[in-house]
């Protein structure tokens, strides 16, 4: 069975022949390969590109790497990367007329040089070049530098929820809820039964995405690492920061671990995507407040098969899968803070800090959005439009809610919709 990833597809054939290295990154497992080789591919050839004209080369296949006589097992050995002389050549003995030739390189980061590479690549007007890759600090950050404003990349996370349902066989309600159970890596969407996916959830934790860090930052300490990990599985959506996390380390692991060490095993989960981090916004104040931060899991799959299936908050899983969808319409996101002064229990003035859960940010347009798992009455549903109340600008105020209620605007002009028909009709935010 296919999904298509229709999303991701146009965002590519919109870049074609666009004169930049058009590179698609994200977590291990997502669907980048298949997106290159198989989706985008087919629509190449069914654009009228002959076969002979799209080059295709995978950097972790022992097969494509033959083809350039490198052996996957000499280069664990000498533990380097693949030979960049020997790679031009391949693609120098395949581009031979002056018409476009595509290269589909999966997995780019495994050949050395590969900055250098591709924008030699660049200075040839018909080759037409998409890479993918799995590491923010090898690619992203090398986008904006070494690639020199050459680089173009296009972000894929797991599937969404629509995506989800395009091959989940039951009704919304219970696909939200496997959804939120085993998140959206396609590999583990398409088997059947409950066993047989946390299997494999858990499988690409510790043979996958565990020994991907470890191997590519020289991690000692991996029981460090992994606690860690554990510790923000149990916290997402909470505000946290390398000090709380540090104490505690200390008070229930008894560790000596510095808040340095876990600043940089922070840094190594958002390289991986396997984490994002939300940063707090001063809505009044027009300001960023540095920390604390709220953590959330690129795929909630990943998140509960690292606690084994033990701590499914109904809650804390909604609003990671909103911020995952926000995230993926392209919107930046942010933890709202409202400053306000009221009378406290005793009568004094005091100030206090009312929490928007996103701030939603592209170009012009802006949404403030609370995430209510179930407002029951009144008094819940007060409780998440209070912030809104405090904030003077124009800007859509929306509660989304797991309640089946059709969307309505109260008499303060606050939005309420369901979350289903929130994740199944992209546009519904400019409704």
């Amino acid at each position: 069975m296919e999904i298509s990833r229709d999303f991701y597809l146009n965002k590519l054939i919109k870049r074609k022949n666009n004169g930049l290295i058009k590179v698609i990154t994200g977590v291990r497992r997502c669907g980048k390969s298949y997106l290159l080789n198989n989706l985008f591919y087919r629509h190449l050839l069914k654009s009228g590109v002959d076969a002979d004209h799209i080059v295709r080369f995978a950097f972790d296949s022992a097969d494509d790497l033959y083809l350039i006589g490198e052996s996957p097992v000499e280069i664990e050995k000498e533990k380097r990367r693949v030979d960049p002389e020997k790679f031009m050549a391949y693609i120098r003995a395949k581009v031979v007329d002056e018409k476009m030739y595509y290269l589909l390189l999966d997995e780019i980061q495994m050949l050395d040089c590969f900055e250098a590479v591709l924008n030699s690549f660049l200075r040839n007007l018909n080759m037409d070049v998409f890479v993918t890759g799995s590491n923010a600090r090898l690619l992203s950050k090398d986008i904006a530098t070494e690639f020199a404003g050459r680089g173009d990349e296009v972000f894929m996370y797991p599937l969404n929820f629509a995506e989800f349902m395009s091959v989940y066989k039951g009704d919304k309600y219970m696909g939200l809820s496997e959804y939120m159970l085993y998140g959206g890596i396609p590999l583990v969407v398409l088997r059947d039964g409950a066993n047989d996916k946390a299997a494999m959830l858990q499988n690409l934790f510790s043979e996958i995405y565990i020994q991907d860090i470890v191997k590519r930052n020289r991690v000692k300490n991996v029981s460090e690492l992994e606690d860690l990990l554990n510790v923000l599985s149990s916290a997402i959506g909470s505000l946290t920061n390398p000090e709380k996390l540090k104490y505690t380390f200390r008070t229930v692991k008894k560790s000596k671990i510095t808040s340095n060490t876990i600043k940089k095993y922070l840094d190594y989960f958002e390289d991986s995507f396997l984490i994002e981090s939300a940063q707090r916004y001063d809505i009044k104040g027009k300001a960023y407040i540095e920390t604390p931060k709220k953590y959330y899991f690129s795929d909630l799959g990943l998140r509960n098969a690292r606690l084994n299936f033990r701590q499914v908050e109904q809650t804390h899983s909604m609003e990671n899968v909103l911020y995952n969808e926000l995230r993926m319409r392209c919107y930046s996101v942010d933890v709202g803070v409202v400053p306000v002064v009221e009378k406290n229990q005793n009568g004094n003035m005091a100030r206090k800090q009312l929490e928007v859960d996103f701030v939603c940010n592209l170009g012009s347009s802006r949404y403030y959005i609370q995430s209510a798992y179930t407002m029951p009455d009144d008094a819940k549903r007060a409780q998440e439009i209070r912030p809104f109340r405090n904030i003077d600008d124009s800007f859509k105020k929306i509660i989304v809610t797991k309640d089946m209620t059709p969307a309505q605007y109260d008499e303060y002009g606050i939005l309420t919709l369901n979350i289903y028909d929130f994740l199944l009709d992209p546009k519904y935010l400019e409704k």
